[in-house]
């Protein structure tokens, strides 16, 4: 429900016997100072008034009373004060009340236009209209109009703050001067009608660069006269002339600044092109006009080109021209002994007479006549045709030596002639098979491959006019393509002889070639071949008794040209060969690594070597007990075998066997493994349980080596019992011998100790034997025994390099 008439309908009823005059709606303008009075002139009591905000603002008033009205006062009305103000009279008892509706505009300024004062001629030009500070804008309209045409119409927005119109078009040059105007209008109901409208008028400035230009005046002027240019021109801003003479040479020279040239007492020089050129700061423009001078010709002149003294042959051109004014007809004529011959007539100021190949016959006078129709002039030349100097220069000179094959040329080079004629030839009247290519002074002869047919004297003839000239000279050939190749009849034994054979293929001349067999620095042999016109192939042969001292001995043949004027990398070439003495195998080898005493455990690399030649097969072997195990076999000079852990099993005779077809060789070596003791276990024969008075056994048992040395011994006694194979007796056993016993095994590299309980049951005797009565025996008995094991020991040393305590046997117990 709206909110007006929801506090019309809360207000109480009353008699309508009073009335409160308030205006429905009032529009102020910003800025200015306005009052709005609420007045009750019915009530003959007293009178009070209220004022209230029917929008959810404050009313940023001051309030005067009078006695039958109130006043509202606004001192600078702003956008703050638009509201829906309520007013209350309360007259007695009884209350009246209406509202109204307050509205503000702004409209302060003249529309705004821009773009008017510098449009540019034929571009795209754009014209600007602004109003600004217009409240509320979404009441304003804006127009932008030529006299009566309306060319752009905007409405403004709600929000806005003013509205600019733009509008883009190409002015031509009757715009020039017109009016625009830009018209702005707030159409708002209530405000005054001088400020509904407000409009600017601006005038149209069309900016040009300078176009139309022209240049009138006499264009043909008499020698010694005068003559006046004028120069006219569109455009705008303001423009300036500027007068230039464009002179046939290309000089510029500037001749005034005004809109008008006057030139006096014409000469020739004032002859050619002037230009007018209009220019301001949007651009220029130029016009040209010719002027003429009348007059005969004048500076005519001729000239041979080159400029030099001609000589017989060459190519020369007779120029003539006349300049200073225009010409129309040009005459070449040739007086030679009061004759005069005409050589060519032209339209124009100039002529050219060419002559490609002079003769001492064009010698003479040469007359150039100018004419136009104010006169004729004349010049003339004395030119003189002499005969060439001609030099000839053929390279290379002398004697040429070439290989087969190769490529060369024959260059001959002709000076003091122009056009040069070239001729070869060779000296026996031989065709000439090579290639010959001409150009200008030089004229080549090529040969590419050179052949033996190609081997002579050549000469080279330059003929220029009447003069003629000549070269020669001479080329040899040799032909030494590749190295000589040294075959063998192969490898021998000691005491027999190998043949050596060299050859090299395709030489020329063979007469000059020799074939030597060098052993080092020395001369072994050496031949040399008669002459012959074709290739030749060169055979040399060389037979060597072998002895032990030539096996790689190297042996090497030379071939050598001796021929004069061949470079030494191409005159000598050498081939080699060795020589190979075979035998069986020999120095054979094997290598245990690493050296000295192996434990057990470690990793070891057996290899073998063996020389032979040629290289055979080498076998590697291991021999334990009269059994041979083949370990690794090799085609060549050696093999090798890793052993990653090494074990006591693995001790034996290695034997390393090389072959070839000439024989056999092997070496052998003994590889000892070595062990701390390991494994030690302790037997008590017949029982570690015995009555007194028996005997017991103990055999103990370890596996090491070197063997080791066993000890027995009470924990509770200091008496030791030592034995060479592990075996000890204890005779004749009492009670007291009960108790704890220890066997330690020990060689160089450790030991190992067990220890074990022994048991005498009690006997009833008249006596105890004590512990010597039976260690005395045992004793002897152990170094019996020990004796045993040392021959034992050496036995298995040479057998499989390990060890092994000797078992009991219960049966000897």
């Amino acid at each position: 429900m709206d909110f007006t008439l929801l506090v019309f309908l809360l207000l109480p009823v009353v008699a309508a016997s009073h009335k409160v005059d308030l205006p429905p709606q009032v529009v102020f303008k910003m800025g200015d100072r306005r009052e709005l009075a609420c007045s009750m002139r019915s009530c003959p009591g007293e009178l009070t008034f209220v004022w209230a905000s029917l929008e959810d603002k404050p009313l940023f008033v001051d309030v005067e009373n009078k006695p039958t009205e109130s006043v509202l006062i606004f001192e600078n009305v702003t956008k703050n004060h638009e509201n829906t103000v309520l007013c209350k009279a309360t007259c007695g008892k009884e209350t009246k009340q209406a509202k109204t509706t307050i509205k503000v505009y702004s409209f302060p300024r003249n529309p705004v236009i821009s773009g008017n004062d510098g449009l540019i001629l034929g571009e795209e030009n754009v014209l600007t209209c602004e109003v600004s500070h217009v409240y509320p804008s979404e009441y304003l309209e804006v127009q932008l109009l030529q006299g009566d045409t309306v060319l752009q119409t905007k409405e403004g927005e709600l929000g806005g703050d003013g509205l600019m119109i733009t509008h883009k078009f190409r002015p031509s040059s009757e715009d020039d001067g017109n009016g625009v105007t830009c018209r702005a209008s707030l159409n708002m109901n209530h405000i005054e009608s001088d400020g509904m409208t407000r409009e600017t008028t601006g005038l149209l400035r069309v900016l040009s660069a300078p176009h139309n230009v022209r240049v009138s005046g006499f264009a043909a002027v008499s020698l010694g006269s005068g003559f006046t240019l004028t120069c006219e021109a569109e455009g705008s801003p303001e423009l300036a002339f500027t007068w230039t003479a464009l002179k046939p040479d290309g000089q510029r020279v500037e001749m005034g600044k005004l809109r008008e040239l006057f030139v006096r007492n014409v000469s020739l020089t004032d002859a050619g092109i002037y230009r007018c050129e209009v220019s301001n700061r949007l651009g220029s423009q130029t016009a040209d006009v010719s002027v003429v001078v009348k007059a005969p010709p004048m500076e005519t002149i001729i000239e041979a080109r080159p400029q030099t003294v001609p000589k017989e042959g060459d190519s020369i051109s007779i120029y003539c021209k006349s300049d200073g004014v225009q010409v129309k007809l040009i005459i070449l004529r040739l007086m030679v002994d009061g004759r005069e011959t005409e050589l060519k007539t032209s339209v124009g100021a100039e002529t050219t007479f060419t002559i490609d190949s002079v003769k001492l016959s064009d010698s003479g006078l040469y007359v150039c006549e100018a004419f136009n129709e104010y006169g004729r002039q004349r010049a003339t030349l004395d030119l003189t045709v002499e005969k060439h100097f001609l030099e000839v220069a053929l390279q290379p000179d002398g004697v040429i030596v070439a290989e087969r094959g190769s490529g060369h040329a024959l260059s001959c080079q002709a000076s003091g002639c122009p056009q040069p004629t070239f001729s070869w030839r060779r000296l026996e009247n031989l065709p000439t098979w090579g290639l010959t290519k001409t150009r200008g002074f030089l004229s080549q002869l090529f040969f590419d491959p050179v052949e033996l047919e190609d081997e002579g004297t050549y000469i080279c003839e330059v003929t220029c006019g009447s003069v003629a000239e000549s070269k020669q000279t001479e080329i040899k050939l040799f032909s030494f393509p590749s190295s000589p190749v040294v075959e063998s009849s192969g490898p021998s034994l000691e005491g027999e002889t190998v043949r050596l054979t060299c050859s090299v293929r395709d030489v020329f001349p063979a007469d000059l070639f020799q074939i030597m067999w060098m052993d080092g620095e020395k001369e072994l042999f050496s031949e040399a071949r008669t002459f012959s016109s074709r290739l030749q192939n060169l055979t040399s042969g060389l037979s060597y008794a072998l002895k032990a001292k030539d096996n790689d001995r190297l042996i090497t043949c030379k071939v050598l040209l001796d021929m004069v004027g061949v470079l030494p990398a191409h005159a000598v070439k050498t081939s080699s060969t060795v020589l190979s003495l075979h035998y069986p195998p020999r120095g054979t080898r094997i290598k245990v690594s690493p050296q000295g005493d192996l434990k057990e455990g470690e990793s070891v690399s057996i290899s073998c070597l063996s020389d032979s030649v040629p290289l055979g097969r080498v076998v590697l072997r291991r021999v334990v007990d009269a059994i041979e195990t083949e370990l690794k076999a090799n085609d060549g000079a050696e093999t090798s075998v890793i052993l990653p852990s090494i074990e006591l099993g693995d001790s034996g005779l290695y034997v390393c066997e090389a072959f070839n077809q000439y024989g056999s060789h092997q070496e052998s070596v003994q590889v000892i493994v070595k062990t701390p003791p390991r494994n030690t276990t302790v037997e008590v024969l017949p029982s570690s349980e015995v009555q007194e008075g028996q005997n017991v056994t103990i055999c103990c048992n370890s596996v090491s080596f070197p063997p080791p040395a066993v000890v027995l011994r009470r924990l509770d006694s200091d008496t030791v019992i030592h034995s060479p194979d592990g075996v000890f007796q204890l005779i004749n056993l009492t009670p007291n011998d009960t108790g704890l016993y220890q066997v330690n095994v020990t060689n160089d590299l450790g030991y190992e100790t067990e220890i074990f309980l022994i048991n005498v049951k009690e006997k009833r005797f008249e006596s105890t034997p004590s512990w010597n009565d039976f260690v005395t025996p045992t004793v002897c008995l152990g170094s019996a025994l020990a004796l045993l094991g040392i021959i034992v020991y050496l036995w298995r040393e040479s057998k499989t390099g390990s060890y092994d305590l000797t078992k009991c046997n219960a049966d000897t117990v």
